[in-house]
Order: structure tokens, then C-alpha cells, then sequence
């Protein structure tokens, strides 16, 4: 993941999380279910319009071959979010 690299951020998966990280903070991440349901996603503010959430909602769209749906309630921003993934998802 080209992000990752230009970052220089490392990647770790837990079951059911994806974390970003530098070697100084978390960047982001998100919590998801086999069935590609986002309960939760954060981008730190510092690291936010950089793409970080559509990569990390990426890696749960191809690790659960499902459309990504959030959970409710779904925050002002999420509903941003959501708009600009729907040409992929």
C-alpha cells in the first residue's frame, strides 16, 4: 500500500481492527464485522484529507468481499464519508 510507504507507517490487523500507525501516534482505524459493517472509524485530526479512512475502509471492503455499511448512528462526518465512497463501494 503506496500510503503506507510514503507515510512510513506501519499496518497491523487485529480481528476485526485495522490500525495505522507511525512510530509516534495511530494515524487511524477501524472496527469492523465479517459482514463489512464499520462500527467505528477514526482518523487523527493531524492526519485527516489524506485518503487514511478510504484506504482503511479498502482493506475491509477486500478483507470481507462485502459493500462497506456503517453502523448507527452515523456522526456528520461519516455521512461525508459514505457519499464520497459510493463510486467504489
Amino acid at each position: 500500500m503506496d500510503l503506507i510507504n510514503k507515510m512510513n507507517c506501519n499496518l497491523s490487523q487485529a480481528e476485526g481492527v485495522f490500525t495505522l500507525k507511525n512510530k509516534n501516534t495511530t494515524l487511524g482505524f477501524v472496527r469492523f464485522n465479517d459482514n463489512g459493517e464499520v462500527e467505528y472509524i477514526f482518523v487523527n485530526p493531524l492526519f485527516r484529507k489524506k485518503n487514511i479512512a478510504k484506504k482503511l475502509l479498502k482493506l475491509v471492503r477486500d478483507k470481507t468481499g462485502k459493500k462497506i455499511v456503517f453502523q448507527e448512528p452515523i456522526s456528520p462526518l461519516g455521512s461525508k464519508l459514505l457519499k464520497t465512497i459510493e463510486k467504489w463501494n
